[in-house]
């Protein structure tokens, strides 16, 4: 970012800032920001503050203030205004990237056991300023007291629940083994998707679901409709034990791809799950049964484990069909995790194997509050007002 002569901080003041630690990086942000955000306007309209140009495209028209949610609280700046119209700075939005990647940069370069004074020299070349090891050991510790604080805020109403389990090496009393991280995500009844927690688990045992499904609850989580998963082990009973009552709907992706392992012949693969998939696509419920009648009466004498497994199985993906017509692609699989699971796999697919839980937390943690913040500021997910 190059500033001119009139929008310069002086030196002296950002080495203030600076000795101040964390604490003032919030108004370190502003102060870049509303700078760059000034040169954006005059090279717009293609004339310095107060300077008289007969060929300029427009006017300065003052300031608006704008207050934005950022990893280091609220902080208001001025977004310049065009009396024209037709302007708005690119620098802003770039600018709140700069401090989310910074975090996530924390984050990884701290998991990795970098020393503070090499990551100190990066945050400085990221950042633009001179940066102590003494104030990035700070950052580290205000990170995970900041992740927490995410980790265990207050939930409210969702209405659709999705929980899903993925696996990432940690190293435990001394040997590498395979962690369960447990994810919960929801779309509430504005419409919007949210994410909801996070736990690393030793496994997908259900003291270790049941923890994870109370210690939502334990934080306000209410109104749920339905619950979205696959069958994982340990799940079932917790899910049963926390949320008695509440309606289930298998994933039915998964539901596809556990019945290959039903199927005798390869050759035989695509027939059987496009057979799954005209179950599944039928308009409603009881088209869907009478589907699957046919279908396991035609695998009965050419795949009879497959046809046994398809009538057990098979049912459990059809609890979408008592929801709303337009929810049914949203919430027949948890696809809607996919996403999720696939950045977090980019990122620690660098560590490969995490010296402990708490390590492995703190970058999957990072990731999904990154994603969380653009849940939370986009679009609408589902229209929950017709059916």
């Amino acid at each position: 970012m190059i500033y001119k002569e009139d929008c310069t901080l002086p030196k002296e003041y950002i080495a203030q800032l600076t000795a101040g630690g964390m604490e003032a990086v919030p108004d370190m942000i502003r102060l870049l920001i509303n700078a760059a955000m000034q040169i954006e306007r005059a090279e717009h309209i293609q004339a310095e503050p107060y300077q008289r140009k007969t060929d300029r495209r427009g006017h300065s028209n003052g300031y608006k203030p704008k207050t934005v949610r950022t990893r280091m609280g609220e902080i208001t700046f001025d977004v310049p205004q065009v009396r024209e119209g037709g302007f708005y700075p690119g620098a802003l939005e770039k600018g709140l990237r700069s401090e989310r990647a910074l975090t996530m940069t924390l984050a990884e370069m701290y998991i990795q056991g970098v020393s503070t004074r090499k990551v100190a020299a990066i945050t400085e070349r990221l950042c633009g300023i001179e940066v102590s090891a003494s104030q990035v050991s700070r950052a580290t510790e205000q990170l995970d007291e900041l992740l927490e604080a995410w980790r265990n805020r207050p939930l409210g109403e969702v209405t659709y629940l999705y929980l899903d389990a993925r696996y990432e090496k940690v190293r435990q009393a001394g040997r590498v083994q395979d962690a369960a991280i447990l994810l919960a995500s929801g779309v509430k009844n504005d419409g919007k998707r949210a994410i909801l927690g996070i736990s690393v688990s030793l496994s997908e045992a259900e003291v270790h679901w049941r923890e994870f499904l109370e210690g939502l609850v334990g934080r306000g989580l209410h109104g749920v409709c339905l619950i979205v998963s696959d069958d994982h082990m340990g799940l079932e009973a917790a899910r049963k034990a926390v949320f008695s009552g509440i309606p289930w709907q298998r994933c039915q992706f998964h539901l596809q791809q556990n019945a290959q392992s039903y199927v005798p012949r390869v050759g035989m693969r695509w027939e059987a799950a496009e057979d799954i998939r005209t179950i599944f696509g039928a308009p409603d419920q009881e088209t869907a049964e009478s589907y699957l009648k046919k279908t396991v009466v035609k695998y009965s004498i050419s795949a009879p484990k497959l046809a046994d497994w398809m009538e057990i199985n098979i049912p459990e993906g059809f609890t979408v069909f008592s929801f709303p017509k337009n929810h049914w692609r949203r919430i027949r699989t948890t696809n809607s995790l996919e996403r999720l699971s696939q950045e977090i796999k980019r990122r620690t697919r660098v560590v490969r194997v995490f010296p402990n839980e708490q390590s492995c937390l703190r970058l999957i943690s990072a990731v999904v509050m990154e994603i969380g913040e653009e849940y939370e500021f986009g679009r609408v997910y589902l229209e929950m007002g017709s059916g």
